[in-house]
């Protein structure tokens, strides 16, 4: 006859199981904000409760001692001063726990770096314009952001330079979160030597517009190898598997319909001590995808 557990050990049981099973599942997801005027407020985008990271997009020139510019696209014109509002809405994000990082680079711009001068102007620029420095002309007004995230598609150099001079202003009370977002083939040609620093808290892999390594007509098997590529090699906090968030957000494909993600890919993938969640692009696209996946994430 089978022994019954006390109702005290029946219960730390109970409770050890639950602890380990959320600490194998649980994830977070990510989500850029700011490329299209029709995808509702970043406040009302924190309101939604489905996000624990918030992405404004794009810082699209900086670097070769130029003026950065901020692109908000249908927004604010921030050259204008008027996406200084912001600063509420970002402080609103904060109050519910959600990171606000300000992304630079982006698909489409003007940016590289060509030494390291540049790359420490423009952490200057960034420190005083987005997190903890003072500048009279901050694009998104005076509440300070939690971090830069680098979606770099161009140039190869001084991104390592960038993310030390950023890393250098972070104390353990004002902490800068560092994130990226590189291409899934490995390593990144633009991003391979900042990755390297080990600087990086999140780093959200963009696996989608590249054939070789995403999610194609029921095949996971190009999109799994290449994960574990990159949670082998890759010295970051934690691994977010980046997916478009519609089809129409990726014209060269990697869509990935929800219930093969909830019932193919993720139960793979959160099996690594990297699994940090997904990163979906963009906040315009996703009117059902985080909702559909978020109690699997």
């Amino acid at each position: 006859m089978a022994k019954t557990l006390p109702f005290s050990r029946a219960l730390l049981l109970s409770l050890s199981i639950l602890v380990v099973a959320r600490a194998i599942s649980a994830g977070d997801i990510a989500i850029y904000w700011g490329q299209n005027g029709g995808e509702g407020t970043l406040a009302s985008t924190c309101d939604t409760g489905r996000y624990a990271y918030v992405i404004v997009s794009f810082v699209t020139t900086f670097g070769n001692f130029q003026a950065p510019v901020v692109n908000l696209a249908g927004h604010c014109e921030p050259a204008a001063g008027t996406c200084t509002g912001l600063s509420d809405e970002i402080r609103s994000c904060q109050g519910k726990d959600i990171k606000v990082l300000m992304s630079i680079g982006g698909g489409a711009g003007d940016y590289s770096l060509v030494s390291e001068d540049d790359a420490n102007n423009f952490a200057d620029y960034l420190w005083n314009n987005f997190l903890g420095g003072q500048s009279s002309s901050r694009p998104l007004g005076d509440a300070v952001l939690d971090g830069i995230d680098f979606d770099i598609e161009k140039g190869t150099t001084f991104y390592d330079t960038l993310a030390h001079a950023l890393s250098s202003r972070s104390t353990q009370a004002a902490k800068i979160y560092l994130t990226a977002a590189p291409q899934c083939p490995h390593p990144d040609s633009h991003l391979d030597a900042a990755l390297n620093t080990g600087l990086f808290d999140n780093v959200w892999i963009q696996f989608y517009n590249n054939p070789q390594c995403q999610y194609a007509s029921g095949n996971t098997n190009d999109i799994l190898s290449s994960w574990n590529t990159w949670t082998s090699s890759t010295t970051a906090g934690k691994i977010f598997l980046g997916l478009p968030a519609a089809p129409e957000a990726a014209p060269s494909g990697g869509y990935i319909p929800p219930d093969v993600l909830t019932g193919q890919i993720l139960p793979q993938i959160k099996t690594s001590a990297k699994y940090g969640g997904v990163m979906l692009y963009s906040k315009f696209y996703d009117t059902t995808y985080s909702t559909t996946i978020k109690d699997q994430v």
